[in-house]
Order: structure tokens, then sequence, then C-alpha cells
């Protein structure tokens, strides 16, 4: 979401390749992936619960069918603040795990397979703008890294299996931890075809399998996924949680607010619960600068798909309509934007996990404002 095993065998750029994916038009998606990166979970700042309970939190598949049925999770984590996985994100990590379980891999076999698939898919099935056919299977979203497909991407033209295969959250799980009984007979090798596996580090363990040109990414994963495996390894019903992990009510503004900034707040709310899309700009189905540039659009102020606070001015005290820019990733360019709300929130479309919503400007880092309602 960044799944198991996805064999990048010759040099594949993954990380942050697949962070922008398959987009609409030209080269407009390497732009619109750097602007709009993201994790794909999300810690909720209001829940407090100490042990994992079910949400109601859910996502839209990008083939626009209902949301995933079943119920999302909330799990505690060494942070302090729970992780919210959607009712996907559970069914691709109880596939991982399930197969897991039948092979009786540890639980230090179970946590790396899903740090690999938070890393690769975020926990969720991928289908791929390069290969058509998988357009047709159910997906969570679309990635653009060569012909990597599901949980794992994968990829078919390496040997990982067909298609369909992967597609298939159980078939990416026993492709993951290959063995004896695994689909492809060590080639290419699963977790379980790595001699030592189990006495070496975690994130080398994942790199051992997927091949990535980004070895290193895999142990930013190992927290997660322990309170991951510890949640769902067990099987039991579990309660629902005192609260929606993502529900914050929207502050209030000030009396003496101008009519464009109402306007624009008015319609940073309408956007609200849209799906996050890499690269989109249609209503409710857009990436981070995708929502902003609809929001100032219906407010009457044109900016442009990408870098959009170079249309606007910094400012040192934002107000409700401005934008907050966040995470920098180079001189005067951030990878997040969104709209600010007043009283250290924001609207924004975070990430695939939980789409657009109102939450705190700290949920990402070092951020900046710019006034865009002198454009008007």
């Amino acid at each position: 979401m960044a799944v198991p095993a996805v064999l990048l065998a010759v040099a594949k750029r993954r990380a942050l390749l697949r962070i922008v994916s398959s987009v609409v038009g030209v080269l407009v998606p390497v732009l619109i992936m750097a602007m709009c990166g993201g994790l794909a979970l999300v810690a909720s700042a209001t829940q407090e619960s100490t042990t994992a309970c079910l949400t109601n939190a859910s996502t839209f598949a990008n083939t626009g069918s209902p949301p995933e049925a079943g119920a999302g999770l909330s799990i505690p984590s060494a942070a302090g603040t729970p992780i919210v996985l959607t009712a996907a994100q559970v069914k691709v990590a109880q596939a991982f795990i399930g197969v897991g379980k039948q092979l009786s891999v540890s639980d230090a076999g179970l946590q790396i397979a899903i740090m690999v698939g938070l890393q690769e898919s975020g926990l969720r099935m991928l289908a791929s703008g390069s290969v058509p056919e998988s357009m047709a299977f159910a997906h969570d979203g679309v990635g653009s890294d060569h012909d990597s497909l599901g949980s794992a991407q994968q990829r078919p033209s390496v040997g990982w299996g067909s298609v369909a295969e992967l597609m298939n959250p159980v078939y990416d799980a026993q492709a993951f931890f290959g063995g004896t009984s695994g689909p492809n007979h060590g080639s290419p090798r699963g977790l379980l075809d790595v001699p030592g596996w189990q006495s070496m580090a975690k994130g080398d363990a994942a790199q051992a399998v997927q091949i990535s040109a980004f070895p290193e990414l895999y142990a930013q994963w190992e927290g997660e996924a322990s309170s991951i495996v510890a949640a769902l390894k067990s099987g039991t019903t579990m309660a629902e949680c005192s609260s929606d992990p993502g529900a914050i009510g929207a502050p209030d503004l000030p009396a003496n607010l101008d009519q464009l900034r109402l306007d624009i707040i008015h319609y940073a709310q309408e956007g609200v619960g849209g799906t996050y899309v890499w690269g989109g700009t249609a209503f409710k189905a857009w990436d981070c600068s995708g929502y902003v540039q609809w929001i100032y659009a219906q407010a009457g102020i044109r900016l442009p798909r990408t870098e959009q606070w170079l249309a606007g001015t910094p400012t040192s005290r934002p107000q409700p309509g401005d934008l907050v820019v966040q995470n920098p990733d180079g001189p005067n360019h951030w990878g997040h934007v969104g709209i600010y709300a007043g009283n250290g929130m924001m609207y924004s479309a975070l990430n695939p996990t939980v789409g657009t919503l109102l939450h705190p400007v700290v949920w990402n880092e070092d951020a900046e404002y710019f006034s865009m309602a002198a454009n008007g």
C-alpha cells in the first residue's frame, strides 16, 4: 500500500517509481507522483484504544465497485497511536498470515511478509497500467512499476505467475513464501527457499526475495508489521472500536472570513470521503493536487496541475482556505498539498488508505503555507 515478493529481477526501481502511478496523459504522472506521495497507513490521532478493534474504515477500488465488504481494523502500535487498516488491507494481510500459518512459518516470517506487503503495495491489490488484462480483476489501486501486479507486486514476465494468479492475494502469499509446496518451485525463490533467512535481519530477508533497487526500505515497517501480525494471527473475533478512528469534527471558522475563503472551505468539505487515485483529477477520484485544483476551480481560481504553491504567496499567518504544503523533497518543493481549515487542521487527499478527509496538519512533516485568495 508502500507486500510480498515482487521480484524486480532486473534492477526494479520501485519504491519511488511506484509512488507515481499510471495516470492520465503524457508525462504528468511523474510530477503528480512527486506531489502526492504519502503513507499507505495512517495512525489516527483520535483513537486511543489499547487493543485491536474493528472499525468502519473502507476504501473504493479503482474499478468503481462498492467498498470492500467487512470491517477494517484499528491496531495499537508502539508509537502510541493506532494503525488503521481498511477492510481491503485486512483481507490482504490475512492472506499472508493465513498461508504462512498453513506452512508453519514463524511469527518472524509472517512479519517479513507483512513488511514486504506494506512497502510494495500498502497491503493492497494493485493492477498495472502496463498490463491491461489486470484491470479486469478486482483491485484497490493501479501501479506503474513495469508489469508488477498484486499485493506483492510480482512480475509475470520473470516467472512469478500468470496475471490471473498474481491478482489473487492467496496466490501472492503462496508465491512469496515459496518452499517445497510453493507454486514456483524455488524459481523465483520465495522466503522459504532462502538459506538461513531465519538468522537474517528481517529487512535483509525481505530483500533476498524481492531483489529491490531500494533494499533499505523494508526495515522501516518492522514495528507496524509486528503489530499487524499480533492482531490478526489468532483469528479471534474483535469488538468494534468505540469511535471511528478517522472522525474529526470540522473546526470553527472565523466570523469575519471573506466569501471566497468560505467558498473554498465549502468545496473542500464537499470532497471529503473521496477516493485517493494517483494522478486522478475527477470528482472524488483524485490525488492531493487534483483535489486542491478541483476545489479552487469551483471557487473561480485556476491553479496548475502540480506545484500549485508557485501561484501563491508565502504566509506565516495562514487563514482557512490557504494552501498547506508538506513533506519537503527539494528546494522550494513539497510532496503533499492540501487546504488549511484553521485551528491546526487541514483538508487533503491524504493517501490510498484513508482517502480525502479533514485531519491534523501535524500528520505530515514541515508544513508551510501559501495564500491563494488574492488570485481570484
